[in-house]
């Protein structure tokens, strides 16, 4: 007999088959398997007619039909590269996600599947973003990763990038949700990313079989999948019409939080965010106005992890030393100092004079002022990193 997940495989390859047809199945019996067995003039209400016919092959030839050669083929390929499968009953099937709407059946993960059940928040918006709306994923992204929190988004171009960047940038975890089966990465220019997000404890998933191509389809599909496994979901920026505001609407109906950051007026992109804005949506100009909402969520999350995993999430959470750290604070005192001036003082690149700023400020050990940086504000400028602590 099949395991609960080669039945999945086996429908997977069911001709004009996906994640609809599972639970229409599930609609009528009570059971895959019990499906698998149906009367095919039963099945045919559900199933295509081509469907039915490489079912009944399944049904005569067993391990020698062409659907079960391609299962085992798929299996042997997710086994050499240690991708995993789960479904809704596996122990790393993400809780968040299983809760809503026909969630999907099979998960296909690249890299650490427990880090699908951490507390995510979803970072989307443009693929075509401008400078500041890039700057902005890169710079949210960053400050929520280093408090621990894990950033959600679908490795496509503009703000999605940006936002996994922005987290590797601060050693945080990331999660990217594909359009398109494991092994098409998309767009495959960011295959090197997808990998990096692997190596540092994050994961690649999706919900389609081998071989999917990046079809438009697939995409609104893949959205309700970021939306679910996050907390809430961050709209950087987005046209009226636009993926983001499928994502934003989906968060709605899985009654997930749904944040905005606005923009100019004159802006074509800042649109869609100031019309979720108008319909309810947070407007945040921080990263702690994401975490001052999320605090009872984030709270609760972080006390259902069990032991191992809090302390994992722990570490992920911890800001590395930074070499310029001494350097700095040796050119601070308790008064504020512009940055130009303290890029002449310590002979760093502004970038990288940024880069530590940030992790300071995020440890307590310094704060922006407004008009500067200056030493040893008090904790409740900085972004408030209690609840992971407690």
């Amino acid at each position: 007999m099949l395991t609960s997940i080669e039945q999945i495989l086996l429908l997977q390859r069911l001709p004009e088959t996906g994640s609809g047809t599972y639970w229409r199945l599930l609609d009528e019996f009570p059971v895959l398997n019990t499906a698998l067995e149906a009367p095919i003039d039963v099945l045919s209400k559900v199933l295509s007619p081509a469907a039915c016919n490489t079912l009944m092959e399944y049904r005569e030839r067993g391990e020698d039909s062409a659907v079960m050669r391609q299962v085992r083929t798929d299996l042997a390929w997710l086994r050499e590269r240690n991708i995993q499968l789960l479904d809704t009953h596996s122990e790393h099937y993400p809780p968040l996600l299983r809760e809503i709407r026909r969630p999907p059946p099979l998960l296909y993960v690249w890299g650490d599947p427990a880090v699908l059940s951490l507390p995510q928040i979803a970072v989307v918006g443009s693929r075509s973003p401008t400078p500041g709306g890039r700057d902005n994923a890169i710079q949210f992204a960053k400050e929520l990763a280093a408090a621990g929190v894990t950033i959600t988004s679908g490795l496509a171009l503009g703000i999605d990038i940006a936002a996994h960047q922005g987290t590797l940038n601060v050693n945080g975890k990331t999660i990217a949700v594909l359009g398109t089966g494991i092994d098409q990465i998309y767009p495959q220019r960011h295959f090197q990313i997808a990998q990096e997000i692997v190596e540092h404890g994050g994961a690649v998933i999706t919900e389609f079989p081998l071989g999917v191509q990046p079809l438009p389809a697939n995409f609104p599909q893949r959205n309700r999948i970021i939306s679910g496994l996050s907390l809430g979901v961050l709209v950087v920026e987005a046209a009226v019409k636009s993926g983001s505001l499928i994502t934003a609407r989906y968060a709605l109906q899985q009654n997930r939080e749904v944040f905005a950051i606005p923009g100019s007026i004159h802006n074509p992109l800042s649109r869609g965010c100031h019309a979720l804005i108008k319909d309810g949506a947070k407007l945040v100009e921080t990263a702690q106005d994401i975490v001052d909402e999320l605090r009872g969520f984030l709270s609760m999350k972080w006390q259902e992890l069990e032991d191992p995993t809090r302390a994992a999430l722990k570490v992920a959470g911890e800001l590395v030393e930074n070499e310029h750290e001494g350097r700095i604070l040796a050119e601070l005192g308790y008064d504020p100092v512009s940055l130009d001036t303290l890029v002449a003082r310590t002979g760093l690149g502004a970038g990288e004079l940024m880069a530590a700023l940030l992790t300071m400020e995020l440890k307590g050990l310094v704060g922006n002022m407004g008009s500067g940086y200056a030493r040893a504000i008090p904790m409740e400028r900085a972004l408030d990193l209690s609840l992971k602590l407690n």
